[in-house]
């Protein structure tokens, strides 16, 4: 089940009597307290004062919608082992592959204990998982820890997961963010993703939309398509960044690309509206 599905569908108009948080639709690790129809309130279409306001709400919705359709519920899985890994985690890699979860359980396990940091991912994921094994998430989640504290940047980034939604440790947006910072800084894309939402919705490090754009620029230029989406629009409206139409052309164009719906519309409007200037 995609995170998509438990957001309640948009709706043309509803009472004013509604609170602005009329819905609240979840994206991959938190809710964002959203309305779908901000503009039904007269003061709020013609209040100069209400501008910030309300493009603050816009953006709430569309990087929540573009998160909630670029990704899923599902949770981390073992990765490969790196050329000439330990004998160990090569072994386990290999039972992994084919099914034999015990053997590769065991296997990592002992190359964990020679502090090799892929084995100590591997093996978080299956105790946390259930893989091979009873689901064992204490243990886990400190092979986790050891091996995003050794630099591994994939264990990095799913510990920041498991902060950002308080699964298996309490929940602290603190720490999702410092270790959302210490992935993307090794070039993890989707930890980028991760620590541009957070300075965008002033999660766990103070409300900067500059930063939440710069980081946000950087996953898109790595090929990820709600970032491609996500930026274009920054630059389109001048939020977090100077109004680039011709920027935000070009991100559009790349996350039609990648399958983006409705980036290549959007291109084409400002296209539209360039060439009547």
């Amino acid at each position: 089940m995609t995170i998509r599905s438990m957001c309640p569908p948009p709706v043309a108009r509803a009472p004013p009597s509604e609170t602005w948080a009329r819905a609240r639709c979840a994206h991959r690790t938190s809710f964002v307290a959203i309305s779908w129809n901000f503009q039904d309130i007269p003061r709020y279409r013609y209040d100069p004062d209400a501008t910030a306001f309300r493009m603050e709400l816009a953006m709430r919705v569309l990087i929540a919608l573009i998160l909630a359709a670029v990704f899923t519920a599902a949770g981390a899985r073992p990765v490969a082992s790196p050329v000439g890994a330990d004998s160990d985690s090569a072994r386990g890699w290999s039972d992994y592959r084919h099914g034999r979860h015990t053997s590769a359980l065991t296997h990592y396990r002992k190359a964990a204990e020679k502090h090799h940091r892929v084995a100590q991912f591997n093996l978080a994921v299956m105790l946390i998982e259930g893989i091979g094994t009873r689901p064992r998430p204490g243990e886990g989640v400190a092979w986790l820890r050891r091996s995003a504290q050794s630099g591994f940047a994939q264990a990095q980034y799913a510990l920041a997961e498991l902060y950002d939604r308080g699964e298996h440790v309490p929940r602290s947006p603190a720490t999702a963010t410092a270790w959302y910072r210490a992935a993307a800084e090794q070039g993890s894309r989707d930890a980028q993703v991760g620590l541009a939402t957070q300075y965008f919705l002033g999660r766990g490090a103070p409300q900067d939309h500059a930063e939440a754009a710069r980081w946000y620029e950087l996953a898109a230029a790595q090929g990820d398509a709600g970032a491609c989406y996500i930026i274009a629009s920054m630059y389109e409206r001048g939020y977090g960044v100077a109004p680039d139409p011709e920027r935000a052309m070009y991100w559009y164009a790349q996350a039609a690309a990648r399958g983006e719906a409705g980036a290549a519309a959007q291109a084409h409007a400002i296209r539209q509206r360039l060439d009547a200037i």
